[in-house]
């Protein structure tokens, strides 16, 4: 993959496209199957067996078996910054998933996606939004605007754990 982030990371086998665009700390899990005409925007994470997929056979055509029909023009699929899509998720080619936005385990996704939304189910439909104000997106925009950088993991404090 030559159009990728140094630091983009490709969990294992795929069917990854060669055109794929992708930002800083972008990350594709192992058996995912991505179609031509991608663009990941940074910190996008990809979970495993996910699909990305459009532009498949015509099937209108009276006469022709569809095995036999060509591919349509391949529309772009843009998925921007912040963006996390759940394993086995399905996302047809051509649709938008925008900033913050997060896609449930095994959704289907047909249409465009608003940001900071938390979609899920077939096909997929909005379930909330990823915070709970606007000051929250403001916040949370104002990171995402400045020069990608990785970040430190918080410390995950477990309840009822013995302090040492």
């Amino acid at each position: 993959l030559r159009h990728v982030h140094p630091t983009f990371y490709l969990g294992g086998k795929g069917d990854i496209a060669r055109d794929l665009l992708a930002g800083a700390y972008s990350y594709v899990g192992r058996d995912a199957c991505i179609c031509p005409k991608v663009k990941l925007g940074s910190y996008v994470v990809i979970a495993h067996e996910v699909s990305i997929q459009g532009g498949d056979h015509q099937y209108d055509i009276p006469g022709i078996p569809i095995y036999f029909t060509a591919r349509p023009h391949m529309p772009e699929t843009i998925i921007e910054d912040d963006v996390w899509i759940g394993h086995r998720a399905v996302v047809l080619a051509g649709v938008c998933i925008r900033r913050g936005a997060v896609i449930g385990a095994g959704a289907v996704v047909t249409t465009d996606v608003a940001p900071y939304t938390i979609v899920g189910g077939v096909p997929a439909k909005v379930i909330k939004r990823r915070f709970p104000s606007k000051q929250d997106e403001k916040i949370h925009n104002e990171m995402l605007d400045k020069q990608p950088k990785r970040f430190a993991l918080p410390e995950v404090r477990v309840p009822g754990a013995a302090e040492h």
